[in-house]
């Protein structure tokens, strides 16, 4: 079992002498790695990397294949663009979605062809298993917004008119589109009239803005197709994380609710492969969008629906069934960590439960995604805090792990790789809180450090061993800096009450977890405590500019991206109020006034004197802009050091290559200002 970590409180290192060091246009050249699919004799598996052109500003992706067992990878294509919604045909064919249309090519590349010619493309595209259909999602027009929508003769008019909420969502103005789905009768690219299954409905399928092909499936018997829907609109549509899980036949031309009474987020659906059942996953409570993932089971043939993962004290992603439908495989976050779980079926499954459930891999790794199964081999992609996604196998009985893609091993040959630590940090209620202290590549225990606490977002969301191309914690300790990143309240991987601690406690407990890491480590020899300093996004933001205002003097600098800095005018203008309103409350309501009044970060303002770099994105709804500017213009009439990078055109991500280089240029350029 490969194994490149030792033991908690040890150092992690695979170099013992640095070489070159990370940089940021040096972690923008990394292939980024995504499994795609199995072939059908389990033999050959197809990948996808993605190579970003810093000069063009865009990326590029292309398909390849590599020996289950092992071996040299073949490049099966190379045609500008972006292959996606992967799948293995009969006859020893590939095919793949590119620039809205369909392909096929053989297996080993060649022959590649333009099946479809559909007038304004598709998106999501998927093949019946009996190849008699295609399923694709697509944009449609259903509700009136514009001027010229309401006042055909005014067609230069530029206006915008609403009368409901969800007038905006993540980055777009609503302009009354909807992603539906639909379907039409394939044969060899000829596809005849598409069929709008959620025709007239102001509803999006996929799930906005981050779903994808996974909420659009075919039952494997090509006879129905099972959606991902939150059929709410306006206000309602705000307020609630009720998606359901629809199934709409072909023959009958009928839709039903297969979760109905079920209030909270139901995802990710999958079929076993025998299609006697459906598994999804599926949260209780309606608003609460960080809530407990469980894995659900539905008998097709009795209809009972059984949550497997009620008793379990974990959270659940990325479900889906072994080829001989006996078993689930999913993902969960586990001290600080993603591993590989698997649930065992019981003869009738409504007697399962979480004593049935095994963790298959271990280690200080995270697995991020499950590709296929191959035999007693699954194959999924993986990664670490100084590896970017690889593909690996994991055998289902011993459960280790190996290295399968190789895409940017000559990259990481050439440079030190960081020393990891896992520490135990007691907090102030006498809790153990894991820590993650990464340490540069040529760490000398007998000099000393900059130190940075890295406030992790969400709230409620992971800081495991994932690679950000962004966040990067390889790259912040290779410019001579210690990362200290702590699993603070609200981050699942601990239990169920430590994940759901943060929400109503945004101020409280969260930040004095992070006051007892950065105290804690800073207790270390080679730790300048006259040199420390706070970063983080979203809610790490917020969490930035709480500490400006009651650090008492022991950070020099601090760096906030897209954090909340007044909760009434952010409560105000945000636009998932789902989120808002389970996580704070409304500010009017008198039971939420020591949340608006304590664990605000502008009610802090008078006591700001640490120079602060502000990065805020123009078409950022979650964290709109006027967030960033009244931080900004805090600190500038203060007269505290302080810069705002502004970014117009990206949203609570920064995802255009150049303006990523820049952000990172602009934050190890700050960090060196003024640390």
């Amino acid at each position: 079992m490969y194994k490149p970590f030792l033991l908690a409180g040890l150092f992690i290192s695979t170099m013992t002498v640095a070489q070159d060091k990370m940089t940021p246009e040096l972690l923008w050249q990394l292939g980024r790695v995504s499994g795609e699919a199995v072939s059908a004799d389990g033999k050959t598996v197809i990948y996808g990397v993605s190579q970003v052109k810093l000069a063009d500003n865009k990326g590029e992706k292309n398909l390849y294949a590599i020996p289950l067992a092992g071996g040299t990878p073949q490049q099966l294509t190379n045609t500008p663009g972006a292959e996606g919604d992967v799948a293995i045909l009969p006859g020893n064919k590939i095919g793949f979605s590119l620039k809205g249309q369909w392909w096929e090519m053989n297996a080993d590349g060649t022959n590649s062809v333009q099946k479809t010619k559909v007038e304004g493309g598709m998106q999501n595209i998927r093949i019946a298993p009996d190849g008699k259909h295609i399923l694709f999602s697509k944009e449609v027009k259903v509700k009136k917004v514009s001027g010229a929508d309401h006042y055909p003769d005014l067609t230069k008019s530029n206006v915008q008119i609403y009368d409901n909420l969800n007038y905006r969502h993540w980055d777009t103005w609503e302009d009354g589109s909807f992603q539906h789905v639909f379907y039409a009768t394939y044969n060899n690219g000829e596809v005849g009239a598409p069929i709008d299954i959620m025709a007239g409905e102001p509803y999006d399928c996929p799930q906005m803005p981050s779903g994808g092909a996974e909420d659009l499936i075919w039952s494997p018997d090509g006879q129905s197709i099972i959606y991902v829907c939150k059929k709410k609109f306006g206000k309602d549509y705000a307020i609630s994380t009720n998606t359901d899980i629809y199934e709409y036949n072909l023959a009958t031309q009928k839709t039903r609710n297969l979760s109905e009474g079920m209030m909270g987020y139901d995802t990710a659906p999958a079929f076993s492969q025998d299609g006697k059942h459906l598994t999804w996953l599926s949260m209780a409570n309606d608003g609460f969008e960080a809530d407990k993932n469980d894995v659900i089971i539905l008998n097709r043939a009795t209809g009972v629906k059984t949550n497997i993962t009620k008793n379990w004290d974990g959270t659940a992603s990325a479900v889906s069934f072994s080829n001989d439908s006996k078993k689930i495989f999913f993902l969960a976050v586990i001290k600080g960590t993603e591993q590989l779980l698997e649930i065992s079926l019981q003869k009738d499954p409504a007697q399962t439960t979480e004593k049935h459930i095994r963790q298959v891999t271990s280690g200080d790794f995270d697995v991020n995604g499950i590709v296929a199964q191959s035999g007693n081999t699954l194959v999924v992609s993986r990664t670490d805090m100084n590896h970017a996604a690889e593909l690996f196998t994991v055998d289902l009985q011993k459960g280790a792990i190996t290295a399968l893609t190789n895409v940017n091993k000559a990259t990481y040959e050439k440079i030190g790789l960081s020393k990891v630590e896992k520490r135990w940090i007691k907090t102030t209620d006498g809790k153990e809180m894991l820590t993650w202290v990464i340490y540069p590549p040529d760490f000398d225990p007998a000099k000393k450090y900059p130190t940075l606490l890295y406030c992790q977002g969400g709230p409620q969301s992971p800081l495991s061993q994932y690679y950000s191309y962004r966040w990067n914690f390889q790259l912040m300790a290779a410019q001579g800096y210690i990362v200290v990143a702590p699993n603070r309240r609200g981050m699942p991987g601990h239990g169920v009450e430590w994940n759901a601690a943060i929400s109503k406690d945004w101020g409280g407990q969260p930040i004095r977890d992070y006051l007892s890491a950065i105290d804690e480590v800073s207790k270390e020899s080679f730790v300048d405590k006259s040199r420390l300093g706070a970063v983080g996004a979203s809610y790490g933001g917020y969490s930035v500019y709480m500490l400006a205002g009651i650090h008492e003097n022991r950070f020099k600098t601090f760096i906030s991206h897209d954090g909340l800095f007044d909760l009434r005018s952010w409560y105000g203008t945000t636009e998932e109020l789902w989120f808002a309103n389970w996580d704070l409350g409304a500010y009017w309501d008198p039971a939420n006034a020591n949340t608006y009044k304590h664990y605000n970060p502008s009610e802090y303002a008078n006591k700001w004197n640490t120079p602060i770099l502000i990065i805020q994105g123009g078409i950022d709804f979650r964290v709109p802009i006027e967030q960033g500017l009244q931080a900004f213009q805090l600190a500038q009439l203060k007269g505290i050091k302080s810069k705002l990078l502004y970014f117009p055109e990206e949203n609570h991500w920064v995802l255009k290559p150049q303006n990523g280089v820049v952000w990172q240029r602009e934050f190890f350029s700050w960090l060196k200002e003024t640390l």
